[in-house]
């Protein structure tokens, strides 16, 4: 009986952060119409309302804070407040998607590891779980994945994801420092060797 309460309040948990990711998705979207509409000439000269800063990749750690209802391990090496606007929100948003795709689909997980970074001309960022895996329902790369690839390679960067050895299922981005404008994005290797390995040195 116990168990199922537990199993309740997580999958309650899941569905409410699940709702919170597509409800800041809108937003930023109405950010991006607001910013547009104030490009056009005003016709009484008056400034528009000031709009909310869009997350960075110094976010992350509150981002982890907020996904209780997974077992998240964080490392982050590395600063990021130099870094373009567009590469550093595709940064969070890689990490906000990968885990809505790990309550999505992974099924139970007893761990997630998520690891951000820095080098001088990159930024390497994992997401591992050891669930089922985001293409466990589906012949190829869901939706989420897709959506994910096409916003890396807006920014010039690559996505690999596919089937960890032992199980679980590892999605692994690479971004440049400098956004370098959209690439045509590479197919996704459902059983590529995964880039970087997360070093375990800080628990969330």
């Amino acid at each position: 009986k116990g168990g199922v309460i537990m199993d309740v309040t997580n999958a309650e948990q899941a569905l409410t952060n699940i709702e919170d990711t597509g409800r800041q998705t809108m937003n930023e979207l109405r950010g991006i119409l607001g910013v547009l509409r104030r490009t056009e000439p005003s016709t009484n000269g008056e400034a528009g309302p000031a709009m909310a800063p869009q997350p960075t990749l110094a976010d992350v750690a509150s981002l982890i804070r907020i996904s209780s209802d997974l077992p998240i391990e964080l490392t982050v090496a590395g600063t990021f407040d130099d870094l373009p606007n567009s590469v550093t929100l595709t940064g969070y948003r890689v990490v906000q998607e990968a885990l809505t795709n790990i309550r999505r689909h992974a099924g139970p997980v007893t761990q997630v590891d998520v690891a951000v970074h820095r080098y001088d001309d990159h930024i390497e960022i994992a997401v591992t779980d050891d669930g089922r895996g985001a293409a466990a329902d589906d012949a190829g790369p869901g939706y989420g994945l897709l959506g994910m690839q096409e916003r890396v390679a807006a920014v010039g960067g690559s996505v690999t994801a596919g089937w960890q050895t032992g199980g679980g299922w590892r999605v692994a981005v690479q971004l440049p420092t400098e956004s370098t404008g959209p690439v045509r994005p590479t197919p996704i290797a459902a059983d590529s060797t995964p880039a970087i390995e997360p070093t375990r040195t800080s628990t969330c």
